[in-house]
C-alpha cells in the first residue's frame, strides 16, 4: 500500500483530472424520475451540494488557520514540520477529508450511480494508500512525537470537541485562503455551473437560450476572478 501511496503521490494532480472529467461519463442515475416523481433533481442538487459545500468548507477552515504544506518535494511525501494546529487537532488529514467530500458531492449532484459507486471507492483506496506512505515519512522523521500525536487525533473522522477554542484562539488568514484555493475554487465553481446547467435543464424551464445567457455570464465571471486573484498573487500585491 505505501508503494502504491508513493506512486499516486507523484501523480496526484493528472488523477484529480481524471475524476472531474469522469463526471461527465454517461451513467444510470442515482436519482431518477420513476422513483423520486417529476421533481427528482431536487434530491441530487440539495444533497450534493451540501457535500460539496461542506468539503469546501473544511478544506478553507484549515488552510486560513493552519497550512500545512501537500506539495512533497521532488515528487515524494516531505514535511519540514510536524503541524497539529488549527484543524489539525481535530482531524489528521482534513484537506483530504475535505477532498473526498467535494469530489463525493459532486458525484451526487451529476447524478451519476457510476461515478459514486465507482470512482469514489476508487479515490478512498487511492487516499487510503497516500496517507499510509505518508505517515510512514512522518514517523519516521519525527517519531515519538508523532506517535502522540496519531493517539490523540482520528486519522479521518473530525472531532469537533474544542472547534469553537481553535476558532477563537486563532486567527483566520482569508488572504492565504484566497490565494492558495483560487485554482481549487475556480475548477470546481466552474464544474459546478457546468453540471447544474446542462444535467437539469428544469433550472432553467428547458430553455437552452436562457442556459447559454447564464453561462455566458457566469463562466467569464469565474475566469476574471480566477485571473485577478491570479494577478495579485504573481505581482505581489496580495500576500498571505
Amino acid at each position: 500500500m505505501i508503494s502504491i501511496g508513493n506512486f499516486f503521490f507523484r501523480y496526484r494532480n493528472f488523477l484529480f483530472l481524471f475524476l472531474y472529467l469522469a463526471l461527465f461519463i454517461p451513467s444510470p442515475p442515482l436519482f431518477s424520475p420513476e422513483n423520486f416523481g417529476t421533481n427528482y433533481f431536487l434530491w441530487p442538487v440539495i444533497f450534493g451540494l451540501l457535500i460539496t459545500v461542506s468539503g469546501q468548507l473544511i478544506r478553507g477552515a484549515t488552510i486560513g488557520l493552519a497550512y500545512i504544506i501537500r506539495g512533497g518535494k521532488e515528487g515524494k511525501v516531505y514535511a519540514e514540520e510536524l503541524v497539529t494546529s488549527g484543524i489539525f487537532n481535530h482531524c489528521r488529514n482534513p484537506l483530504y477529508v475535505g477532498n473526498i467530500l467535494m469530489l463525493c458531492g459532486v458525484g451526487v449532484l451529476s447524478n451519476s450511480l457510476l461515478y459514486v459507486s465507482v470512482f469514489i471507492p476508487f479515490f478512498l483506496f487511492v487516499y487510503q494508500a497516500i496517507v499510509l506512505a505518508e505517515e510512514k515519512f512522518l514517523r519516521n522523521k519525527f517519531g515519538e512525537q508523532y506517535d502522540r500525536y496519531t493517539k490523540t487525533v482520528n486519522r479521518w473522522l473530525p472531532d469537533l470537541n474544542g472547534i469553537s477554542s481553535t476558532f477563537n484562539s486563532m486567527q483566520f488568514r482569508w488572504r492565504r485562503w484566497i490565494l492558495k484555493e483560487y485554482n481549487t475554487q475556480y475548477i470546481w465553481l466552474t464544474g459546478i455551473t457546468l453540471i447544474l446547467l446542462f444535467k437539469y435543464p428544469e433550472i432553467t424551464n428547458e430553455d437552452p437560450r436562457l442556459r447559454n445567457i447564464l453561462l455566458a455570464i457566469i463562466l467569464p465571471l469565474l475566469g476574471f476572478a480566477y485571473l485577478f486573484v491570479r494577478y495579485l498573487k504573481k505581482s505581489g500585491k496580495m500576500k498571505e
